[in-house]
């Protein structure tokens, strides 16, 4: 017998509908479009095998793993193929528009005046270092519920994974660089002489440069990153998401939590990966998803365990 949760049928569903879009919708954008369904196919037989064979045999400590971490271990690979697939509803990005809407906001662009007007080293790395937050505050979190209570862990990752697949949804239909569009050139993309004007001939400043986070981040960032992931910021909607559940569950940490994710959503534009338009849209996002995930899992669950999930908050923190 199979026991699907909410974040099996999230995580399903999301590569069911993606794998929808790719047949649907490719072209010549997606030069691979079938090795990706294939995958796609492969991934959703793999995946209901997983929970299959756990239901089965629930004492085996590597699919015990795997039950729990798979949705983690998707998020890379969802991520990476938006930058893939961003094109089918769009011929160009939509980078101009943004910018457009930041001027109109800010009166200015935010994402390269910050770093241009304090270009200190120590400062930029403090920023640096909050934009990395994010990954170890993702596993951290998840860890430390995951060795507390395995229903808090679950809830935790079925709402962290709906935020991302609602994000990566939205990169594939809003497909936006970002800040780099200022400094770099894409693949049938390039800014007109006057925007590019904003922003100068040098993306860092030479003393920026020298830092070991920002080292560091430049390299994540060309490794992993998708061009046309930057609206809504998933750093900022996930961050904010992660510290709800160190308000709910892991209160002593709460506020410390809770002043990383102010500084991360700063270094977003600082670091100049998002506009600050994406910062407020993931802000925006987070107030959407949080609750309506929520709502989402309990509401999937039998009525005596969501009991239990609810009154999970009271218990002592240790």
């Amino acid at each position: 017998m199979k026991r699907y949760l909410f974040v099996d049928y999230a995580t399903q569903g999301y590569s069911a509908v993606v794998a929808a879009l790719i047949l649907c919708f490719h072209d010549s954008t997606v030069p691979y479009w079938a090795w990706l369904l294939a995958a796609h196919g492969l991934g959703l037989a793999l995946t209901d095998g997983l929970i299959r064979t756990h239901a089965r045999h629930p004492a085996s400590k590597l699919l015990d793993f795997l039950r729990h971490f798979y949705p983690i271990l998707l998020y890379a690979a969802f991520f990476c193929e938006t930058g893939a697939l961003n094109r089918l509803f769009f011929s160009h990005y939509l980078d101009p528009v943004v910018i457009g809407w930041e001027q109109a906001l800010f009166g200015c662009q935010p994402s390269v005046l910050f770093m241009a007007r304090f270009p200190y080293l120590a400062l930029s790395e403090v920023f640096y270092a909050a934009y990395f937050s994010y990954y170890p505050m993702i596993a951290g979190v998840g860890l430390a519920l995951f060795l507390r209570n395995r229903q808090w862990f679950f809830h935790y990752v079925s709402v962290i994974s709906f935020v991302f697949y609602v994000c990566y949804l939205l990169y594939i239909f809003l497909p936006v660089i970002g800040p780099p569009a200022f400094f770099h050139t894409y693949p049938g993309f390039r800014l007109n002489p006057a925007l590019e004007q904003l922003a100068g001939a040098n993306p860092y400043p030479p003393t920026v440069e020298t830092g070991l986070f920002f080292r560091l981040v430049e390299w994540i960032w060309s490794v992993f990153e998708a061009p046309g992931s930057a609206i809504p910021s998933s750093h900022v909607a996930v961050a904010i998401a992660t510290a709800w559940f160190s308000f709910r569950y892991l209160r002593p940490i709460r506020w410390y939590h809770l002043g990383a994710v102010v500084l991360l959503c700063l270094a977003t534009v600082y670091c100049r990966y998002h506009y600050g338009v994406d910062v407020l849209a993931g802000a925006l996002t987070a107030a959407v998803l949080i609750p309506l995930g929520n709502w989402l899992y309990f509401k999937g669950f039998p009525a005596s365990q969501a009991q239990v999930l609810s009154v999970a908050p009271d218990a002592p923190a240790r």
